[in-house]
Parts: C-alpha cells; sequence; structure tokens
C-alpha cells in the first residue's frame, strides 16, 4: 500500500470524507426545502416599468455604495492583518489569564474593526442625504451605529471565550464543539432580536390585524406579532421584517409603509410576503445555513492556527478573528444565492395568497423607486451586497403568475 493510500484510510480522514458528504447532504436539504416553482420568467425592459432618469440615478447612487463597501471590507482585512501580526505582542501585557486575555485581544479587536469604519460610515450618510435617502444627522449616525453593535459585541465576547474554553479541553477537535455552542448563541440572539428593535408598537389597525390573521389562515403560518416602527424621521424608504423565534415570532412594518404612500392592497401584499417567511421557517432555515457556514470555517481557523497553539493559546485570537472575517467576505455571495431563493419563495407565496400579479408589481415599483433601488443591478453588486432578487426579476415573476393564472 503506498503512502497516499495510508493517509486516505487514516481514521481523521476518512472522518473528514464523512463529514463532507455529510455537509453536502445537508446542503442539498436546506436548498430543497425552499420550494420554489420551475418559472419561466419574461425577460422584461426595465424602461418598460422605470423613467430613464430613474435608472441612471439610482445605478450611480448604487455603485457608489458598492464601491465604497469593497474599500470598507479592504480596509477592516488589511488592518486586521497588521493587528494579526502584532496583537500576540499584547499577551505580555495582560495578567488576565488565557481566556480572560484571548476575550481581551478579541474585544480590541471588535474595536480596531468599528474605529476602521468610522470614516466610511459618514461618506454613505452623506451620499444617502444627497440622494433624500436618509434624513439621520451624523452624530445620531454614529451614535446609533455604535450602540448598535453592542450585541455583536457580547455575541463575539462570548463566542470567543467560549471556544478557548474548549479548545483548552478537547485540543485538536474543539471547533466541532464550538459549532453548536454559537448555533445556540445565534438562536437566543435570533429569539430576543423583535424585543431589541427599537422605535416598535403595536399595530392599532383591526382591519390590518385582521388582514394578518387571515393571511397565515391561507399560508399555513404560526400567528405572529405585529408590530409597526417609527422611522420616518431618518428615511422615507419603505421597508418589512420578519423576526425572532417560535413564541417571539414578530412581523415588523415600516411606518413609511403605512404612511398613504401605499394603498391596502399594496400593504396586504408586503404583509402576504412576511407570512410567507413565517409558513416556509426560513429564520430557522437561516440557522441551518449558519451552521453549515460555521463547520468549515472553524475547521479552517483551527487548523491555520495550529501554529500559535490554535484557540487554545490567546496568541492565536487576533489571526483567527482575520480567518474568520475573510471567509465571511467569501462566503456571502455563496449565502447570498440561498437568501435570494427563499425571499422569490415568500414572494410567490405572496402572488398565491393574494392572487393580484398586478398589485405584486405595483408593490416592486414602489419599493424600487421609494428607496432609490436599482431594479436591475450589476452581476457583482447584486452578488456581493443583495439578499433579496433584483426589483426587475420580482416583476417578472409576477407577470409569470399572471401567466399562470390565465391558463
Amino acid at each position: 500500500m503506498d503512502q497516499l493510500s495510508r493517509r486516505l484510510l487514516r481514521p481523521s480522514t476518512l472522518a473528514l470524507l464523512a463529514g463532507g458528504v455529510l455537509w453536502a447532504l445537508a446542503a442539498h436539504a436546506l436548498w430543497t426545502a425552499t420550494a420554489l416553482p420551475a418559472l419561466d420568467l419574461p425577460n422584461l425592459d426595465p424602461h418598460s416599468f422605470f423613467a430613464d432618469s430613474f435608472l441612471a440615478r439610482s445605478a450611480t447612487y448604487e455603485r457608489f455604495l458598492a464601491i465604497e463597501g469593497l474599500l470598507a471590507w479592504a480596509a477592516i482585512v488589511a488592518v486586521l492583518a497588521v493587528y494579526a501580526k502584532r496583537g500576540p505582542a499584547l499577551v505580555r501585557e495582560s495578567a488576565a489569564g488565557r481566556v480572560g486575555t484571548g476575550m481581551l485581544l478579541a474585544m480590541l479587536g471588535f474595536a480596531v474593526v468599528w474605529l476602521t469604519q468610522v470614516p466610511f460610515s459618514p461618506v454613505s450618510l452623506w451620499w444617502e442625504r444627497r440622494y433624500d435617502v436618509s434624513h439621520q444627522g451624523y452624530l445620531q449616525h454614529l451614535l446609533l451605529s455604535f450602540f448598535g453593535l453592542g450585541g455583536q459585541f457580547v455575541f463575539v465576547c462570548l463566542g470567543f471565550g467560549i471556544a478557548m474554553g474548549l479548545a483548552g479541553v478537547m485540543r485538536r477537535w474543539w471547533w466541532l464543539a464550538v459549532v453548536p455552542a454559537f448555533i445556540a448563541l445565534a438562536a437566543l440572539f435570533a429569539f430576543l432580536s423583535p424585543y431589541l428593535v427599537p422605535n416598535t408598537s403595536a399595530v392599532e389597525s383591526p382591519a390590518l390585524q385582521a388582514e394578518a390573521r387571515a393571511l397565515e389562515r391561507i399560508e399555513g403560518a404560526r400567528e405572529a406579532r405585529l408590530r409597526v416602527q417609527d422611522v420616518d424621521s431618518s428615511t422615507d424608504a419603505p421597508n418589512a421584517m420578519t423576526v425572532g423565534l417560535g413564541p417571539s415570532s414578530t412581523v415588523i412594518l415600516w411606518d413609511t409603509l403605512l404612511n398613504g404612500n401605499f394603498n391596502r392592497d399594496e400593504v396586504r401584499f408586503v404583509l402576504a410576503h412576511e407570512v410567507g417567511h413565517l409558513a416556509h421557517d426560513d429564520l430557522l432555515k437561516r440557522l441551518g445555513w449558519l451552521t453549515l457556514f460555521l463547520l468549515p470555517t472553524w475547521g479552517l481557523t483551527a487548523l491555520l492556527t495550529r501554529r500559535r497553539g490554535s484557540l487554545a493559546r490567546p496568541e492565536a485570537i487576533p489571526l483567527a478573528l482575520l480567518i474568520l472575517v475573510s471567509i465571511q467576505f467569501l462566503a456571502t455571495p455563496i449565502l447570498n444565492v440561498a437568501y435570494r431563493r427563499e425571499e422569490a419563495a415568500a414572494d410567490w407565496a405572496a402572488l398565491q395568497a393574494t392572487r393580484e400579479p398586478a398589485t405584486g408589481k405595483a408593490v416592486m415599483r414602489k419599493l424600487a423607486t421609494k428607496s432609490l433601488s436599482n431594479p436591475d443591478p450589476a452581476g457583482w453588486i447584486s452578488a456581493l451586497y443583495e439578499n433579496h432578487p433584483p426589483i426587475m426579476q420580482r416583476i417578472e415573476m409576477a407577470a409569470a403568475a399572471w401567466e399562470e393564472g390565465q391558463r
């Protein structure tokens, strides 16, 4: 038996191969769990739905933010690369113990990342204000971004504390135990997230509450809380979201959706889309995709930090941060493909529940025009930044639903 064959038959190699097969099967199961009919979407011309001036303006607005986003990512990676090289020297200055020192290094790395983004954040806001997408003040924006990172800060610190504790005990295979711990934390934050969204209140309209209950029955979704978020002092853009898990499941409508710019049928269509997420258990699927993302991510982190003692040693924390952020950037386009499929399925659920494809088209046009969203973005922009299908694809789906209804 040659040397290659002996390596392939090692128990650790066989275990990794078996794990890879199980990973692929789980990814396939998650992908197919989102049911989406094979539609023959018409190739519609954006100029038939939007003015030339809007298409040019939205493309310019989007391109600037996309390029700035890439520069922001590059700055984060560059700063973390320096931190990965020089951060271990800080261990000698700490008397907090192994895990405590590691958590301090993680906190410092998180602060460095936030400081790296401080120059970019006002530029983004300036661009949004210039195009009348945001009305937020610069100081308010900076403070909200700082306090908004609080939950992520706690998540990172707890996560690295758990990882270091497990790495100190389990040594080589600690990363397999870290993933369930991270998923448990993510599930906890997902459960609590509806209570952390600011400026929300109960929807007072009995008619809208009745619409929500009716749509839940039609789409087979659990009953969820219905809330409205006050955002009109910061933006005119409309939006809605589904947050929470199980008993905390909540549909949040922005007040910019309820201020008269959208008629009752259009609001109902948006609500049907969000109820579709509930019916499809999309938030649980997001935890599933996160699990599949974290397994190879932490495996690579364990492998690449081995020379520094892996996460059993605090010296490895700065390098681990660089690895995690880099993998997140590389994995974003892949995860966005899965998320766009879920959003398309929620659109289809709304079309089937309301039987109003013309309303669906009108909603998509208004969502684009009022948020200055490019209805037909460049492929690289969609891949990197869009977790929803482009507006034109959503309009084409409504057109396909109309054609199907006419048969």
